[in-house]
């Protein structure tokens, strides 16, 4: 079982003003001389931590890190004007260029993979390899599996404190009663939405409930980006021009070298979406972790992720 790599710091921060309105915080961590790597994180609102530093050998890989439009250090905070799929695809390409990066590998996991599917589908050219965790491909029955019904089978307790900031009234479409929740200008409202909204995906994200991580979820900032945003693209349906855009689209990236990590019992999101995406796409590696969820941090997945690294890295 593959352990992380040690911690370490950025030797670069900065800074990068990609509209009249947004400006990106990144970071470049480990070996400048390196393999260039940008990790996508996911959400989306999520943001970096330091952890996500650690997948990746420091003496190979020149790490990027970039915190996504309205959330981490990215300013401004919380903010959903002008933040949807493609301004992000055309971040990634604008930060690349502003690094002087030729190409690199792109490693997302979660709503990650579904930006760096994107990603790849507009600039393959670009993209060296791909790195892909617990596969989210942003279609109707995905949302509607982990936000409406279905999941909600398997965790009942936590479902019904979910449910609590929608009257029964509204509920038969829950993503947009938390949407209207999520932008009012009642902060109390929009707080005890956003709370709901993002513990209901930490307490499901791993095999075991795991309290330390509910609790980051459940963190006044964190739950109000990672929510308003959150459910901002899914409203929205990803900004896509389908249902299904990015498997539609898989052809023009099969020749990039791809490895997918999908948990076994991953609840957030399913492993029906990594089997889909692989069969689509025969030429991508899929490894499915028996004992895992959807969280990066579980070992198992963990592991995984250090091997493919590695292995990307030679």
């Amino acid at each position: 079982m593959r352990e992380f790599y040690p911690e370490i710091g950025p030797y670069s921060t900065g800074y990068l003003k990609v509209s009249d309105l947004h400006s990106l915080y990144y970071e470049e961590c480990g070996n400048p001389e390196g393999k260039p790597v940008v990790f996508v994180h996911g959400g989306p609102g999520g943001g970096i931590d330091p952890s996500m530093r650690r997948f990746f050998d420091p003496k190979v890989w020149r790490i990027v890190l970039f915190d996504q439009r309205g959330c981490g250090k990215s300013r401004p905070f919380s903010e959903l004007k002008d933040n949807t799929t493609w301004h992000l695809v055309e971040d990634m390409e604008t930060l690349r260029d502003h690094l002087k990066i030729n190409e690199w590998t792109v490693f997302g996991g979660s709503w990650g993979s579904t930006l760096a599917l994107a990603y790849a589908i507009k600039h393959a050219q670009k993209v060296k390899g791909l790195i892909l965790r617990g596969i989210f491909l942003l279609r109707k029955k995905e949302i509607d599996w982990f936000y409406q019904e279905g999941a909600s089978f398997l965790f009942p307790d936590v479902w019904a404190k979910y449910l609590e900031p929608i009257p029964e009234n509204e509920r038969h479409d829950l993503v947009t009663a938390f949407y209207k929740r999520l932008t009012s200008p009642d902060k109390e409202v929009r707080s005890h939405a956003a709370k709901a909204w993002s513990i209901w995906e930490g307490s499901t994200s791993k095999l075991f409930m795991d309290p330390k991580f509910i609790e980051r979820f459940a963190g006044d900032e964190f739950a109000d980006a990672f929510a308003r945003i959150e459910c901002h693209y899914f409203v929205n349906k990803g900004f896509f021009e389908e249902d299904g855009w990015i498997l539609k689209n898989v052809d023009k990236i099969r020749h990039i070298p791809t490895w997918i990590v999908q948990g076994r019992y991953d609840v957030v999101c399913p492993a029906v979406s990594a089997y889909e995406l692989n069969v689509a796409f025969p030429e991508s590696k899929l490894i499915i972790v028996p004992d895992a969820g959807h969280s990066a941090s579980e070992a198992g997945i963990r592991s995984q992720l250090v091997e493919a690294t590695d292995f990307f890295g030679k």
